[in-house]
């Protein structure tokens, strides 16, 4: 990829805050690099380069700044949304494909040779898989160093590290620092959290309309899974060594996000994937300059800035949903999806449960920290078996086993979810968020009962994309309605052209108008 100097520089000089995560400024005459709100006095021209990404820079034999801590910046928005091979295998890479499966699972699962993958991210990243990988298991290290308890060849390990001695030396070149003059200098002590239990702070770009957030996942909250009560949202997740759970409040400059895990090993992914639930990696203000030019739109952008789009944890779940959701209401379709959970997965009652609410996030009178920042007391140890009462959405193969009248829907529709259930469980259909997005709504439509609108709503906010219209939904068209945008499918597919590449963001603000 490459980098306008002047621009980059402008951004440096400025200490622009929107540029964190875009690039990253290598300063040779100190060796270290930083992101570009970086505090520190401007380097000269001369002592300057840019990179792409944090493991470009360490490649170059550069460490991370101990003040602004940049390989903790918010994700760069380009490979958070591009469809593209290297956008996919960073969305894989961030969710520990490698450090799970390794670079020929990567390759495998991108349908490349790895030669051919690792010169495409050298060209885009400045950086192989293998680095890349790297980058990200040095963070996760630091993240469990400064939040655990758990000792040093625990967390070599659980970061996806082959050795300890690997784990040692990568620290060091990384941070320039050994791994317990990590800890020493962070100089907090562990809280009483319970085991497995990390509390981060997830940075992202202002402005985050959190409300907004809240509003819509209390709306589609499934019991059992999911749930938002005094400003925070807490699910179940299902990760690839366990069961975890996620607590996730919206702050100022931050959310803050405790997570429970049965396995260390799964901090990475669980982060990539609650980063990706509440759209942290956006660009907001290159989303909401493009809607605002719209004057039909102008009015809702400027009254409610930084409005996300809303994604998902699981990709089968969200395809789920849609299915249910064709041609009935919310509320409806959240009745029967309980009806699917309750027959799956009883209730298990926790103390002092409550009904549902949704309230403003609490204001926050600390200065926010960067992306998997450890927050103040956060907790330490193991993980253990019982992570919470909140359970992940149930598997293809557990749909699959369902009795007919469980579902309490038509024998259309259920077959179309015993079809999507079949091709998911036999692989046939990747929902995954490094998926290929047209081979994935072209599978979607080729099977039984799914439509534009289903395979719309599933490639939206499954996998991601940020420029998909759905002019035949009704709560949409009611939305143009009442901005003034014309509601007709067919002249409102050719008046949102305006609203591209951000029709996924036209859409969550034209629900809202509805």
């Amino acid at each position: 990829m490459e980098l306008d100097f002047e621009r980059c520089y402008r951004a440096v000089d400025s200490r622009d805050q929107r540029f964190d995560g875009w690039f990253y400024t290598g300063v040779t005459s100190t060796g270290i690099y930083c992101r570009p709100s970086c505090p520190a006095t401007t380097p000269k021209r001369q002592n300057v380069r840019f990179f792409p990404s944090a493991a470009a820079a360490q490649t170059a034999g550069l460490r991370a700044c101990r003040r602004c801590r940049p390989d903790a910046a918010p994700g760069s928005p380009q490979w958070d949304v591009r469809a593209d091979v290297v956008g996919r295998a960073m969305r894989l890479i961030a969710d520990g494909v490698v450090d799970r499966d390794g670079i020929p699972g990567l390759a495998a699962r991108l349908g490349y040779t790895e030669r051919h993958l690792h010169r495409m991210l050298r060209a885009e990243m400045g950086a192989g898989p293998l680095a890349l990988a790297r980058a990200q298991r040095a963070q996760t290290a630091r993240t469990l160093i400064e939040t655990t308890g758990l000792g040093m060849a625990e967390i070599a390990f659980a970061a996806g590290f082959g050795s300890v001695r690997q784990f040692n030396d990568t620290v060091r070149e990384v941070y320039g620092r050994a791994p317990s003059e990590l800890r020493t200098a962070r100089g907090r002590s562990v809280a009483p959290g319970g085991a497995g239990t990390i509390t981060l702070r997830l940075a992202y770009r202002p402005p985050l309309h959190a409300r907004a957030l809240l509003d819509f996942l209390a709306l589609r909250a499934l019991p059992g899974v999911e749930e938002v009560r005094d400003g925070t949202y807490r699910r179940g997740l299902r990760l690839p060594h366990g069961p975890g759970e996620a607590s996730l409040t919206p702050a100022d400059g931050h959310v803050s996000a405790t997570l429970r895990l049965t396995d260390m090993r799964d901090l990475a992914p669980a982060v990539a994937r609650c980063r990706r639930l509440l759209d942290l990696d956006a660009d907001p203000t290159a989303v909401d300059g493009t809607l605002a030019a719209d004057p039909a739109l102008a009015g809702a952008v400027a009254a409610e800035p930084g409005i996300r789009l809303p994604r998902s944890v699981d990709g089968f779940e969200m395809a789920v949903r849609a299915v249910v959701g064709q041609q009935v209401s919310v509320r409806s379709a959240r009745t029967t999806l309980t009806r699917l959970l309750t027959h799956l997965h009883p209730p298990t009652p926790g103390p002092g449960d409550v009904d549902q609410e949704v309230r403003a996030p609490a204001e926050r009178s600390r200065e926010p920290e960067p992306l998997d920042q450890p927050a103040e007391g956060a907790g330490s140890g193991k993980g253990t078996g019982r992570v919470g009462r909140l359970r992940g959405f149930p598997t293809a193969e557990e749909v699959l086993g369902v009795p007919d009248e469980v579902f309490g829907m038509p024998a259309g529709r259920r077959e179309t979810l015993r079809a999507l259930a079949g091709a998911v469980a036999d692989g046939s259909l990747d929902l995954a968020p490094g998926g290929d997005r047209e081979e994935t709504v072209r599978r979607l439509l080729a099977l039984p009962g799914i439509g534009p609108w289903t395979a719309g709503y599933v490639a939206m906010r499954a996998l991601g994309d940020p420029d998909v219209l759905l002019p035949t939904d009704l709560a949409v068209r009611r939305g143009a309605a009442a901005l003034g945008v014309p509601a007709a499918p067919r002249t409102l597919d050719t008046y949102a052209d305006r609203w591209r590449p951000w029709r996924s963001y036209a859409v969550i603000r034209l629900w809202r108008a509805g």
